[in-house]
């Protein structure tokens, strides 16, 4: 399985993790993990995806969801996980 970590910070509004899903599952990335959270008025959530079946490169991926972050007047990352792994070994 290929795992990759998206992330989602901005202001709270409506539709913000349904337009995000229906973006990814567009592109045949599924959900592994989700946990969102809503701080005084901030919204905040990080999924763990599988972007094994993702119909474009990875480069061309993280242009879409910097689109679409940019109609939701938020942030989206998307990283490999392989990059956090790493991080965490000695």
């Amino acid at each position: 399985m290929n795992k990759a970590i998206i992330t989602a910070v901005g202001r709270d509004g409506v539709g913000i993790i349904a337009r995000i899903c229906t973006c990814i599952s567009d592109h045949n990335v599924g959900i592994l993990d989700i946990s969102q959270t809503i701080v005084q008025g901030y919204f905040n959530m990080m999924m763990i995806v599988d972007i094994s079946g993702l119909d474009m490169d990875f480069a061309a991926f993280n242009k879409v969801l910097d689109e679409l972050a940019g109609t939701l007047g938020i942030e989206i990352r998307c990283q490999r996980s392989d990059i956090f792994d790493r991080m965490h070994r000695i």
